[in-house]
């Protein structure tokens, strides 16, 4: 009960920083406010100033916060599109909002690049993020300590790790947490034991991404649905909306934006639903 208050009062505290942001003077035009994923956050800021240079009487607004928070603006109208890196809930279905997938990505599994552990399957992945294996000589790897890095409870993406990892067990106490996958990286970057789990787009070369089941997480695993940690990029809208909003939303599934933008960090919706 402890968890679903701090996570709610953490999602209100959001929420009223993106109010609060939006309430601000901006340039003249009409707005159109998006707010949520962090992980959704980059491709749609990149189009977003495309669109808003071809646009003059619109301006696009972009907030992070988490997918969580995302999915409250939408059905609270705090923002007229919600980002969110995880698929909606039973309960969040019946709000009302209408899901636009506009991207797929990957959850890549991340460890140091000094760890000389290359593969994992799900079940020894789950083992380490319950607690039950602490070191990596248990897993093939060096007598040194297992570092945990976790994401915040408002992430959808540590949403979509719990479903599809972790199922019925419980994360360990005493993990790193983190708000975004670029902190997660920068901290198992860093520590020769850590371990961590990021949005694909995320991964550079200051870490390694391990192979799951045997598969590496790439584009060409992703688009050929062998890949086991992955996941649809939703925007999340509310009732009929105006012209505006429906012109970047139809921007952002465009071939272009989908080719020059999404394409460099996720795989363009098309290539895995068949739909743009």
């Amino acid at each position: 009960m402890l968890k679903r208050a701090s996570a709610s009062l953490f999602t209100f505290a959001i929420l009223a920083l993106v109010l609060i942001s939006f309430a601000r003077p901006n340039q003249a035009g009409d707005r159109i406010m998006l707010a949520g994923s962090t992980t959704v956050l980059p491709i749609v800021e990149a189009a977003s100033e495309i669109y808003n240079s071809e646009h003059p009487g619109e301006r696009v607004l972009v907030q992070g916060g988490g997918s969580s928070a995302g999915i409250e603006a939408g059905v609270t109208g705090a923002a007229n599109i919600g980002m969110s890196s995880r698929d909606l809930k039973p309960g969040e279905k019946k709000l009302g909002l209408t899901d636009i997938p506009v991207a797929v990505d990957a959850i890549a599994v991340i460890v140091n690049n000094k760890n000389s552990v290359e593969k994992l399957t799900k079940d020894q992945v789950r083992k380490v993020y319950s607690g039950e294996i602490t070191n990596w000589k248990e897993l093939g790897g060096l007598d040194e300590e297992i570092i945990l890095v976790n994401r915040d409870e408002a992430s959808g993406t540590r949403e979509a790790f719990a479903k599809k990892i972790m199922k019925n067990s419980s994360f360990a106490k005493g993990a790193v947490i983190q708000p975004g996958s670029g902190q997660v990286r920068s901290i198992v970057s860093t520590t020769p034991g850590g371990i961590g789990y990021i949005s694909l787009g995320y991964v550079t070369k200051d870490v390694k991404a391990i192979a799951l089941d045997g598969v590496e997480p790439t584009v060409e695993s992703i688009a050929a649905k062998r890949y086991g940690l992955m996941r649809t990029l939703h925007f999340l809208v509310k009732g009929e909306q105006k012209a505006s909003v429906k012109s970047f939303i139809e921007f952002m599934l465009s071939d272009r934006v989908q080719r020059e933008i999404v394409s460099k960090e996720f795989l363009p919706i098309k290539v895995v639903t068949g739909k743009s």
